[in-house]
């Protein structure tokens, strides 16, 4: 087993095949995260630290999600990461047609009638873009692209979901995310110590 341990895994969805629920493709970004790891050398990291034979569940796990159904559950990995676009009422006049608050699945969306204008509660959007997509007249469009971080879950015996970082990260931050995050790692893992269970508070990875 121990010879088919890499010391990491990045796995995305199937997203980037041409899904119709796809927010944010991060494809590219995880061909950029496998070349963060490559370089931090985990698999060497690990066999100097683990007084065991490695496992797989040594491993540092990393996995992308296009949009926030997250079919590839990336709440219960090291660090997860899910495609996302902020949406925001725009000038362009609303015909008041309702798509957006049928393609809305978390009743976000609604129509103010007095201003005649869509509302927009935050506070219950998961950032799908379905809204946008859905909107004939523009009234509702894009306001930022990025990706939802989540950091530190994990399954096994004690599971967690993982916590997630306030707001709306771009490309590059979510980069610089993952190399805190893995600095982290090296500085406090002895024997293995899963990420998971060194890190109680996403603000730890930016104090580094």
């Amino acid at each position: 087993m121990e010879s088919q341990i890499k010391g990491f895994e990045v796995a995305t969805c199937f997203g980037g095949s041409g899904c119709p629920n796809t927010a944010n493709s991060g494809t590219q970004l995880a061909k950029e995260i496998e070349a963060v790891f490559d370089k931090e050398d985990i698999l060497s990291f690990l066999k100097a630290n683990v007084k065991e034979d490695l496992k797989f569940h040594h491993e540092f796990r990393v996995v992308l999600a296009d949009c926030p159904n997250a079919c590839s559950r990336p709440q219960i990995v090291d660090i997860g990461i899910i495609g996302s676009v902020l949406p925001v009422v725009g000038e362009e006049e609303c015909t008041f047609c309702g798509y957006c608050v049928d393609a809305c699945k978390e009743n976000a969306v609604a129509l103010d009638e007095n201003r005649q204008i869509p509302v927009i509660d935050y506070d219950c959007c998961l950032m799908c873009a379905k809204c946008i997509y859905a909107c004939p007249t523009g009234t509702i469009k894009e306001q930022k692209k990025g990706f939802r971080v989540l950091l530190g879950g994990r399954l096994g015996r004690h599971p967690r979901l993982a916590m997630e970082i306030p707001g709306l990260q771009s490309h590059d931050e979510v980069l610089q995310i993952v190399k805190n995050s893995v600095k982290f790692y090296k500085k406090h893992s002895i024997n293995g110590k899963r990420f998971s269970h060194l890190l109680s508070s996403v603000d730890q990875v930016f104090s580094i």
